[in-house]
């Protein structure tokens, strides 16, 4: 997605890496998803993942700058930085068709049962997810 021009301004006040990320996120398309390592890799710090979690939490652009749209390498949620987090990032993701249950591969049964019911109880709006 092209950033416009007011974004690109703005962008200038922020520092090079977050700037970065910011503009590898944008690549993503709508309807899709990326792990906190494809954007490391994308913007040549292969082992900066950590640091692209940190850098989209401070995304002031976002859903503009979908940060929603990057989960962890074994496909959980991650986390989300904007307002409501977690379950915002859940109807983000779900108003764009990407389905939220899926299994990660590697994931224990219960690992997954625990993200299940805290997907669940965002979509019932609970404040306890």
């Amino acid at each position: 997605m092209a950033l416009s021009r007011k974004i690109l301004k703005k962008l200038s006040r922020y520092p090079e890496f977050d700037r970065k990320v910011w503009r590898a996120c944008a690549q993503i398309p709508r309807g899709q998803t990326r792990s906190y390592g494809w954007i490391a890799k994308r913007i040549g710090n292969p082992k900066a993942a950590r640091a692209v979690g940190q850098a989209l939490k401070r995304n002031p652009f976002a859903p503009i700058i979908p940060c929603h749209r990057v989960l962890r390498q074994d496909g959980s949620l991650g986390g989300y930085g904007g307002k409501r987090g977690i379950p915002k990032k859940i109807r983000l993701l779900q108003k764009e068709g990407i389905n939220t249950l899926r299994s990660a591969p590697g994931t224990s049964r219960g690992a997954r049962g625990s993200q299940r019911a805290r997907i669940q109880a965002a979509q019932r709006g609970s404040p306890y997810s």
